[in-house]
């Protein structure tokens, strides 16, 4: 499985990929962010999951289609409809092939970036059909790969109006606690922030620079629950004798 999320905030972009891949019986390590530099100066992104092959074959036809592209891209929704068309081709090409051998093609895509006309940083969600949405404000993420792990803290914490920095920090916590429940997704991640000027950085961590982050929060979970309220706790258990009450309960279970 993977782990890449792209976050959309006031300040820009982030995005986040594992590089956990399944090959056989193999893991191997191997980067789901490729950053596209045109040569107006202007930068974009893709995030991938699905079978790597198709994802390889995807991207290659996409550079190829950019190298031999008269002019760069001036609105990135003009780049994610000429990646579209490449997974489109992809699948003309793959997909009965793969289906007849029990595989399914399934690449999703992350495409970020702010290109010259843009005007801001946008955010794209492609699907295998080639079609895409934008991710916005009203839900400002979107999980790729293995979605479910990562979801509530992102739920719960993250707004458009938050920082870069804090989107970082609860990007990385969505990603530890997936990597903690989901065996195929692990470090070392990449990171790319894209921020409102355009500018672009990319950084990969391992797991030893973000150990005190994981261990905080792990401790940090422990210790809110155990400080939750806990009135209606005290007045569950009070007067409860713990071995006639199990015994009450299995007395009353049909068999």
């Amino acid at each position: 499985m993977t782990f890449c999320l792209g976050i959309k905030v006031s300040e820009g972009l982030v995005g986040i990929a594992d590089t956990r891949v399944i090959s056989g019986n193999e893991n191997i390590s191997a980067r789901k962010i490729t950053v596209y530099r045109q040569s107006d100066g202007s930068s974009l992104f893709l995030m991938t999951s699905g079978l790597r092959s198709v994802r390889d074959k995807a991207v290659t036809y996409f550079e190829d289609q950019m190298h031999t592209h008269d002019e760069p891209f001036d609105r990135l929704f003009k780049a994610a409809n000429a990646f579209a068309t490449q997974i489109r081709k992809v699948s003309s090409e793959d997909k009965v092939a793969l289906e007849a051998s029990g595989l399914t093609f399934n690449m999703y895509c992350l495409m970020g970036g702010r290109l010259a006309a843009d005007d801001e940083p946008k955010l794209y969600l492609i699907y295998p059909q080639g079609n895409w949405v934008e991710i916005g404000q009203e839900t400002p993420y979107h999980i790729i790969g293995s979605p479910g792990y990562g979801k509530p803290v992102l739920d719960r914490t993250l707004k458009y109006t938050d920082s870069m920095r804090f989107a970082l920090k609860v990007g990385c916590l969505a990603f530890d606690s997936t990597r903690i429940s989901a065996a195929d997704v692990d470090f070392p991640i990449d990171v790319v922030l894209l921020f409102n000027d355009g500018r672009l950085v990319q950084r990969r961590f391992e797991q030893d620079e973000l150990s005190e982050i994981s261990d905080g929060w792990q401790e940090r979970l422990r210790n809110s629950v155990t400080n939750l309220p806990s009135v209606w706790l005290d007045r569950f258990f009070e007067g409860i004798d713990g071995r006639s009450e199990i015994a009450s309960i299995y007395a009353d279970t049909p068999t």
